[in-house]
Protein backbone atom coordinates (compact mmCIF):
# COMPACT_ATOMS: atom_id res chain seq x y z
CA UNK A 1 0.00 0.00 0.00
CA UNK A 2 2.42 2.63 -1.10
CA UNK A 3 1.40 6.25 -1.11
CA UNK A 4 -1.68 5.63 1.00
CA UNK A 5 -1.95 6.39 4.70
CA UNK A 6 -3.90 3.95 6.87
CA UNK A 7 -4.77 4.79 10.47
CA UNK A 8 -6.54 2.81 13.17
CA UNK A 9 -9.70 4.37 14.52
CA UNK A 10 -10.27 4.47 18.26
CA UNK A 11 -14.01 3.98 17.69
CA UNK A 12 -16.50 1.50 16.29
CA UNK A 13 -17.25 1.55 12.57
CA UNK A 14 -20.56 3.39 13.02
CA UNK A 15 -19.02 5.89 15.43
CA UNK A 16 -16.03 6.48 13.15
CA UNK A 17 -18.29 7.13 10.19
CA UNK A 18 -20.52 9.44 12.22
CA UNK A 19 -17.58 11.41 13.64
CA UNK A 20 -15.97 11.81 10.22
CA UNK A 21 -19.23 13.02 8.67
CA UNK A 22 -19.62 15.55 11.49
CA UNK A 23 -15.99 16.69 11.16
CA UNK A 24 -16.40 17.17 7.40
CA UNK A 25 -19.52 19.28 7.92
CA UNK A 26 -18.00 21.22 10.83
CA UNK A 27 -14.83 21.91 8.83
CA UNK A 28 -16.75 23.64 6.08
CA UNK A 29 -16.21 21.00 3.43
CA UNK A 30 -18.90 19.66 1.14
CA UNK A 31 -19.79 15.96 1.34
CA UNK A 32 -20.31 14.95 -2.28
CA UNK A 33 -20.96 11.26 -1.61
CA UNK A 34 -21.13 8.68 1.15
CA UNK A 35 -20.87 5.37 -0.65
CA UNK A 36 -21.88 2.39 1.48
CA UNK A 37 -19.92 -0.30 -0.33
CA UNK A 38 -21.25 -3.04 1.93
CA UNK A 39 -24.82 -2.14 0.96
CA UNK A 40 -23.83 -2.15 -2.71
CA UNK A 41 -22.38 -5.65 -2.33
CA UNK A 42 -25.50 -6.85 -0.54
CA UNK A 43 -27.67 -5.44 -3.35
CA UNK A 44 -26.14 -8.01 -5.70
CA UNK A 45 -26.22 -10.90 -3.23
CA UNK A 46 -22.63 -10.59 -2.07
CA UNK A 47 -21.14 -9.86 1.33
CA UNK A 48 -18.52 -7.32 2.31
CA UNK A 49 -17.20 -6.13 5.65
CA UNK A 50 -18.53 -2.70 6.73
CA UNK A 51 -16.91 -0.36 4.19
CA UNK A 52 -17.69 3.22 3.21
CA UNK A 53 -16.07 5.73 0.90
CA UNK A 54 -16.54 9.40 1.73
CA UNK A 55 -15.95 11.85 -1.11
CA UNK A 56 -15.66 15.44 0.07
CA UNK A 57 -13.89 18.69 -0.49
CA UNK A 58 -13.94 22.42 -0.60
CA UNK A 59 -14.38 23.80 -4.12
CA UNK A 60 -12.44 26.93 -3.10
CA UNK A 61 -9.41 24.73 -2.46
CA UNK A 62 -9.80 22.07 -5.14
CA UNK A 63 -10.84 24.23 -8.07
CA UNK A 64 -7.51 26.08 -8.41
CA UNK A 65 -5.68 22.75 -8.47
CA UNK A 66 -8.00 21.22 -11.05
CA UNK A 67 -7.95 24.41 -13.14
CA UNK A 68 -4.15 24.50 -13.29
CA UNK A 69 -3.66 20.72 -13.38
CA UNK A 70 -6.77 19.07 -14.92
CA UNK A 71 -5.62 15.50 -14.28
CA UNK A 72 -5.68 16.17 -10.53
CA UNK A 73 -9.46 15.86 -10.85
CA UNK A 74 -8.93 12.10 -11.08
CA UNK A 75 -8.10 12.20 -7.34
CA UNK A 76 -10.11 15.25 -6.29
CA UNK A 77 -12.34 15.73 -4.41
CA UNK A 78 -10.61 14.09 -1.48
CA UNK A 79 -11.62 10.65 -0.28
CA UNK A 80 -11.62 8.74 2.98
CA UNK A 81 -12.07 4.97 3.03
CA UNK A 82 -13.42 3.50 6.27
CA UNK A 83 -13.64 -0.24 6.89
CA UNK A 84 -13.81 -2.75 9.69
CA UNK A 85 -11.85 -5.96 9.79
CA UNK A 86 -10.75 -8.44 12.45
CA UNK A 87 -8.14 -5.96 13.70
CA UNK A 88 -10.58 -3.06 14.14
CA UNK A 89 -11.68 -0.02 12.19
CA UNK A 90 -9.34 1.60 9.68
CA UNK A 91 -9.35 4.94 7.88
CA UNK A 92 -7.29 5.36 4.72
CA UNK A 93 -6.55 8.25 2.38
CA UNK A 94 -4.16 9.40 -0.30
CA UNK A 95 -2.21 12.37 1.02
CA UNK A 96 -2.60 15.57 -1.02
CA UNK A 97 1.19 15.69 -1.35
CA UNK A 98 1.01 12.36 -3.20
CA UNK A 99 -1.72 13.71 -5.49
CA UNK A 100 0.53 16.71 -6.21
CA UNK A 101 3.44 14.43 -7.10
CA UNK A 102 1.24 12.14 -9.19
CA UNK A 103 0.08 15.04 -11.40
CA UNK A 104 3.21 17.23 -11.36
CA UNK A 105 1.46 19.98 -9.44
CA UNK A 106 3.84 22.90 -9.04
CA UNK A 107 3.47 26.35 -7.54
CA UNK A 108 0.63 25.28 -5.24
CA UNK A 109 2.62 24.24 -2.18
CA UNK A 110 0.57 26.31 0.30
CA UNK A 111 -2.70 24.94 -1.06
CA UNK A 112 -1.46 21.34 -0.96
CA UNK A 113 -0.21 21.89 2.59
CA UNK A 114 -3.60 23.33 3.63
CA UNK A 115 -5.41 20.32 2.13
CA UNK A 116 -3.02 18.00 3.97
CA UNK A 117 -3.64 19.81 7.24
CA UNK A 118 -7.42 19.61 6.77
CA UNK A 119 -7.25 15.89 6.05
CA UNK A 120 -5.04 15.22 9.07
CA UNK A 121 -7.46 17.15 11.30
CA UNK A 122 -10.40 15.12 10.01
CA UNK A 123 -8.69 11.80 10.57
CA UNK A 124 -7.42 13.04 13.92
CA UNK A 125 -11.06 13.24 15.04
CA UNK A 126 -11.23 9.43 15.13
CA UNK A 127 -7.69 8.23 15.78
Amino acid sequence: MTNVIVRNSAHSYAETLSKLLAAIAHGGATLFANIDQRAAAESVGMSLRPTSLLIFGNPKAGTPLMDAFPLAALDLPLKLLIWEDAEGVKVAFTPPSEIAIRYDVTGKDQLVAALSQQLEMLVGAVT
